[in-house]
């Protein structure tokens, strides 16, 4: 990854990324917990996206497993 002109050696592998707009950060987890969604403010904060979805396909219904996250800065 490339940051500022910095080449970084970590291992940083966002899921899916929508026209560089939207950032969709998978999981398959018995619940989310506040490392997924730091994870997630990362990857938008590095690639200067305002939305990301993240999505936990471990649950009954998909709809309980989608959270939306914002970045405002």
């Amino acid at each position: 990854m490339i940051y500022e002109e910095v080449k970084l050696d970590v291992g940083y592998r966002l899921d899916i990324i929508v026209e560089n707009k939207l950032i969709l950060e998978i999981k398959a987890v018995e619940m989310l917990n506040d490392v997924h969604f730091a994870q997630l403010l990362t990857y938008l904060k590095l690639t200067n996206c305002k939305l990301g979805l993240l999505m936990n396909f471990n649950v009954s219904l998909i709809k309980n497993g989608i959270r939306r996250v914002v970045n405002n800065l």
